[in-house]
Order: C-alpha cells, then structure tokens, then sequence
C-alpha cells in the first residue's frame, strides 16, 4: 500500500518493520533515495538503504514517531519527525527527511538524515575541553 501523503510513510515504515518485511520497507523509499547514516556515511539507492536498515527489520523493531512539521511545496515535503527505536537496545532520534511525490500521486521518502540532530561534527568534537 503506498503513501497517499508524506505523513502517511512513518506509519507505513512503522508496520513493516515491525513486520521485518525488508522489502516493504524499502518500498516507502525512492529509488534514486539517499540516507545519511549514525557515522555520517551517505548510502545511495534501495541497495545502500538495505545495508543500512535490514538489521532493524531483522529485529522486528518497533519504530514509534511523532511527525513535529512537515513542510510542502509542490512535488517535495521536508519532514522532522521523533523516533523511538526499540530493539535489543533502545534509540531517540530526530529526523530530518524530504519526500517527494511520485508520478503516480503516492509519496516516498527521497532524503533521510535521522542523525544529524545532537551529531558532533569532527570539528566540533575538537573545540571540546575536558
């Protein structure tokens, strides 16, 4: 089932992991997506969010979301969203992401940066003194 709105795609990401359907989850992506890992490494494509995700949907996790804005313009959605993980260990994390509209009117996350938020740059972790 594709997302009708960029709001729709949390609750759709959140099923199928749940589920572990690595497949779906990919689907909720565009295929010309990239996504901005916990160490700053950006993946590219369907095959580079595979490596990134098929350990979440493995687990089974559960991804709960709190949509904070979404902002529209045309074909493209910027998005922050709240995250709650829960694996073997539980994760908080503040995601920036942009969805784009697609031929068919469904939407599917084209940019995903749920790092970025409370991330210390190389150069900011030098300025640190203990």
């Amino acid at each position: 089932m594709p997302a009708k709105s960029p709001e729709e795609i949390c609750g759709l990401f959140q099923q199928y992991m749940a589920a572990g359907d690595i497949d779906a989850v990919l689907g909720v992506y565009d295929p010309q997506a990239v996504f901005l890992n916990q160490s700053g490494e950006v993946k590219k494509g369907l095959e580079g969010l595979r490596q990134e995700l098929a350990p979440f949907a493995s687990q089974k996790a559960y991804f709960e979301f709190r949509i904070r804005q979404v902002i529209r313009t045309g074909d493209i959605a910027l998005m922050h969203t709240e995250w709650k993980v829960s694996t073997s260990r539980q994760m908080n994390v503040y995601a920036i992401e942009v969805a784009r509209r697609q031929p068919d009117g469904t939407w599917r996350w084209l940019i995903g940066d749920p790092f970025t938020v409370g991330r210390q740059t190389s150069a900011e972790m030098a300025d640190v003194s203990i």
